[in-house]
């Protein structure tokens, strides 16, 4: 799942270590979300949509397969 997660946070001047500690998750987590590794659960995403001030679906795109 692609997603704009960097791209959010540094517009924020927020470090992985500061947006990780917002939603309770750790730093690695935060940088496999960023890296495409990991896909968050539904809450984490909101969570990460409410502190960095975006909706879920601007935040995250779903990868069409054909």
């Amino acid at each position: 799942m692609k997603n704009n997660i960097k791209e959010e946070r540094t517009k924020k001047e927020l470090t992985q270590v500061q947006l990780a500690e917002m939603v309770n998750v750790s730093r690695q987590t935060i940088i496999s979300i960023e890296t495409g590794r990991y896909t968050p659960s539904v809450t984490l995403a909101i969570k990460l949509a409410t502190v960095l001030g975006k909706k879920v679906e601007m935040l995250f795109e779903i990868e069409k397969t054909d």
